[in-house]
C-alpha cells in the first residue's frame, strides 16, 4: 500500500499539517480535535473513500473513527 502523501489529493489534506497523534489517539482518547480539523478539509470525501476502500482499522479518516466507518460500511451493505 502506498503512503497517504503519495495520493493525488493528499497535498490538500489538512491532517498533514497537524500532529499525527491527533488522528491516532490512544484507546479512550479524544477524537474531537482530529474531527474538527477534518471538518475544514477540502479532501475529506476522498480521505474517507480511501479509508473505506483500504479498510483502515485505526485513526480518524475523513472525519470518522474506525467504529463510525464500520457502521457506515454495514449500513451501505
Amino acid at each position: 500500500m502506498i503512503g497517504i502523501e503519495q495520493l493525488p489529493w493528499a497535498d490538500d489534506a489538512k491532517c498533514l499539517q497537524a500532529e499525527p497523534d491527533t488522528f491516532f489517539p490512544e484507546k479512550g482518547g479524544s477524537t474531537r480535535e482530529a474531527k474538527r480539523i477534518c471538518q475544514m478539509c477540502t479532501v475529506k470525501p476522498e480521505c474517507l473513500e480511501y479509508a473505506l476502500a483500504n479498510e483502515e482499522r485505526f485513526g480518524i479518516w475523513g472525519g470518522m473513527s474506525e467504529r463510525e466507518r464500520r457502521k457506515l460500511k454495514r449500513l451501505a451493505s
